[in-house]
């Protein structure tokens, strides 16, 4: 069985996910907060980098969580929460025979780049919010080229929008 991958993400209108590696994503509004919770608990399952878990402090409820980390030493306490260091398609592959349908990518930068280089990202569904940071991480690890096809594009509220594209 095929499982859907969304990468979904918050970003400001220069194209920034963070200011740096520790910024916590308090600045993305509520309308987005209620976007992630309604796609990522309607998947089930998110999958995400350590920099991007150590941030957040904690697991989703409603939803398993998977942290990708190169780091053997690290050990769940929670049971909604999975760390792993398989690759990306050998963790699709297990989540698909695990009877889930889609995933979501929830980043950071490199776990995106990750999961697009292999080719494994179906749609990217991203909420531009109207702020502007100057520098800091990017959608992706520079050297990423990707075509996409907007599939919808929606008002969150009286300041954000959402932008939903799917791989061309």
């Amino acid at each position: 069985m095929a499982i859907k991958t969304i990468l979904l993400m918050a970003q400001t209108l220069d194209g920034k996910i963070a200011k740096d590696s520790d910024h916590f994503p308090d600045w993305t509004g509520k309308a987005d907060k209620r976007l992630f919770v309604e796609i990522t608990k309607a998947a089930g399952v998110l999958i995400m980098g350590s920099k991007t878990f150590d941030t957040i402090g904690r697991p989703l409820p409603g939803r398993k969580n998977i942290v990708m980390t190169r780091d053997p030493r690290r050990k769940s306490t929670w049971d909604n929460l999975i760390y792993t260091n398989r690759t990306p398609k050998a963790l699709l592959a297990q989540l698909a025979s695990e009877g889930y349908r889609e995933v979501v990518l929830a980043g950071g930068t490199r776990i995106n780049s990750l999961f697009m280089r292999a080719g494994l990202i179906d749609e990217l569904i991203v909420t531009i919010t109207p702020m502007v940071f100057g520098t800091g991480i990017g959608l992706f690890e520079e050297g990423i080229e990707i075509d996409l096809v907007l599939k919808d594009f929606r008002r969150l509220d009286d300041a954000r929008v959402c932008l939903h594209y799917r791989i061309a």
